[in-house]
């Protein structure tokens, strides 16, 4: 969902460097400069790649943002050394405000990605609740959430089968988690494993059939919110197969 992993190793150069880069560019202006207007800046260049990089990647920036502070921009010069207690607690200002902003800020971008999702879980139930509504045919359904699943839950592919429980696959479920049985062994995944999933489909309390799904292996699955999103798209094409009066089985 995120696309941002926590040990993505351009966000961690970023963390590293950018502040160097800054501090060592604030070098000719320090006697201009107040020191609290030089660490403001720091501050930004703290915040901006935790907006855009990791929470390790923000804490490490906080890190490089104090030390070449203290080495470019407080005296003596050049050394990691500070003489001034003034400007020693604005190092460690700095580096607390720092850590606590990148937090904030990376923060802030999760829950932004989460309204996302949110808003585009919504768009699909509402788009095959408005096919259902307007009379569209139980094919047409089908197909809309066939597609939709394949984009909600990262699969390389996903068919629909009528009627028929051959086999035993893996289930998504009801509760959005993923599980085997067979007899009176349970199994659940925690990733997608190596074979399709099922995904069933009820209407009126008849079972029609079920999608199957083709994962890619060994991906982790998607958030609980995907998956449960995923089952009441089942749900309204069942409702759309049931309002339509089809055959069923059970």
């Amino acid at each position: 969902m995120s696309g941002y992993r926590l040990h993505d190793p351009t966000a961690l150069l970023a963390g590293l460097v950018a502040p160097f880069l800054v501090a060592r560019a604030l070098v000719p202006f320090r006697t201009e400069l107040s020191v609290t207007n030089e660490a403001l800046v720091m501050v930004v260049v703290v915040v901006a790649v935790a907006a855009f990089g990791t929470s390790a990647a923000g804490a490490l920036a906080a890190l490089s943002a104090a030390a070449w502070f203290d080495f470019f921009l407080t005296r003596p010069y050049g050394r990691f050394v500070i003489d001034n207690g003034e400007e020693m607690l604005t190092v460690v200002l700095l580096l607390v405000v720092g850590l606590i902003v990148s937090r904030l800020a990376v923060r802030v971008r999760r829950l932004r990605t989460v309204v996302v999702a949110d808003t585009a879980h919504l768009t699909s139930l509402r788009e095959s609740a408005r096919m259902a509504e307007d009379g569209g045919s139980p094919e047409e359904v089908v197909e809309y959430v066939r597609r939709e699943l394949v984009g909600l839950l990262g699969l390389r592919g996903c068919r629909f089968q009528y009627g028929s429980l051959v086999g035993h696959f893996p289930r998504l479920e009801h509760d959005g988690g993923l599980w085997l049985r067979r007899g009176d062994r349970i199994t659940q995944y925690a990733e997608w494993p190596d074979v399709e999933t099922e995904l069933r489909v009820f209407g009126g309390g008849h079972y029609y059939g079920r999608f199957l799904l083709d994962p890619l292996p060994g991906r982790p699955l998607p958030p609980e919110e995907a998956c449960l999103v995923a089952v009441a798209l089942a749900a309204q094409a069942g409702t759309a197969l049931d309002t339509a009066g089809l055959s069923h089985q059970g």
